[in-house]
């Protein structure tokens, strides 16, 4: 077994804004797994406001290379438990790595992974397209770029609720909004009024994740439903966030790949919450993986490759209602 990291550069065709960062060009790190027959791709971008760059990704990677090339697991799931104390500071490293083995895994038993996940690809839900915080005529612009059934509009300005109403004015598409953490409960809860009205279908993380009262009256009294994203990472987080948000958002990349990520998945629905997966501005390689876990959703958030100036990868193919998979077994992300 052999593993490779490969550092390439993702140019976006706009620079991206949430309420926390802006981009012009996003970083992203590829696993390559190799056993001499086949091989397996995964992915995961760097993210300043987790502190994860491709220097501590590749050191993650580096310590795990002898259990990785020992090649004494047979399975993703074996892998990621012998790798666990390694990545314990490092989730993306290990989403990139977990990506890799699903593909390798699936491959060499000559099936797409969704298949072995027994998972019906014409249940995947539409994924919404996403609209970054600009000067509010720029963000018309990037709507009317792309006609769009579903957009996710990024929030967390002084003037929000005069974005979305703007916003309307141009489209009569489903709108998500994802305020990053930058509201307050009082702001939430008088603002889900209004967005409702303007045909908004739910709040992503209005709140900062340790602010779990202000959550509980949300909660309680949002006229929209209110998914999870900053407050359900890992594992832990999903039983947590139980009686505070109506779903969650699970991000590979932070919750650490597939394997603890489809875990996350069904536990929530054993909860009885909404299940989403959302990307991190992959290229083709993470949100083909995406796509093959997606029949899974209630929502989906796997727009990353579409943000792109210019793709790394061929994969998953993405159109409104219809997502065609590469040909042949495994995730099936190929590298250009």
């Amino acid at each position: 077994m052999k593993l490779e990291i490969l550092i390439k550069q993702l140019p976006l065709k706009h620079t991206f804004t949430i309420a926390h960062q802006s981009r012009d060009v996003q970083e992203t790190l590829i696993v390559r797994l190799t056993d001499g027959e086949h091989y397996g791709l995964g992915e995961s971008t760097t993210n300043p406001f987790y502190g994860m760059t491709v220097e501590n990704m590749t050191a993650a990677l580096e310590k795990a290379r002898p259990i990785v090339e020992a090649g004494n697991w047979e399975t993703p799931e074996k892998l990621w438990e012998q790798c666990k104390e390694i990545f314990a500071q490092n989730p993306f490293a290990q989403c990139a790595l977990d990506l890799a083995a699903w593909d390798l895994f699936t491959k060499k038993l000559d099936v797409k992974l969704y298949e072995y996940l027994k998972l019906d690809p014409l249940d995947i839900p539409t994924t919404n397209f996403t609209i970054g915080i600009a000067e509010t005529d720029k963000m018309v612009e990037k709507m009317k770029e792309l006609d769009w059934p579903l957009y996710k509009i990024k929030l967390g300005t002084d003037h929000d609720l005069e974005i979305v109403r703007e916003l309307r004015k141009h489209t009569k598409a489903i709108f998500r909004i994802d305020a990053n953490c930058a509201w307050t409960a009082e702001q939430a809860i008088e603002y889900s009024q209004e967005l409702k009205k303007l045909q908004v279908e739910f709040m992503e993380q209005p709140l900062a994740k340790d602010d779990l009262e202000g959550m509980k009256k949300v909660y309680e009294h949002s006229k929209l439903p209110v998914i999870a994203d900053e407050s359900c990472i890992v594992e832990s987080d999903v039983k947590k966030c139980h009686g505070l948000f109506h779903g969650i958002n699970v991000k590979l990349v932070k919750a650490g790949g597939i394997t603890p990520g489809l875990r996350m998945l069904y536990q929530a629905k054993e909860l009885g919450m909404q299940t989403m997966v959302g990307c991190m501005t992959e290229s083709s390689v993470g949100v083909t993986a995406i796509a093959h876990i997606a029949p899974l959703l209630d929502y989906v958030d796997m727009d990353g490759a579409m943000l792109l100036a210019k793709d790394i990868a061929t994969g998953v193919h993405i159109e409104p209602g219809k997502v065609t998979f590469p040909e042949g077994p495994g995730i099936g992300a190929e590298l250009i």
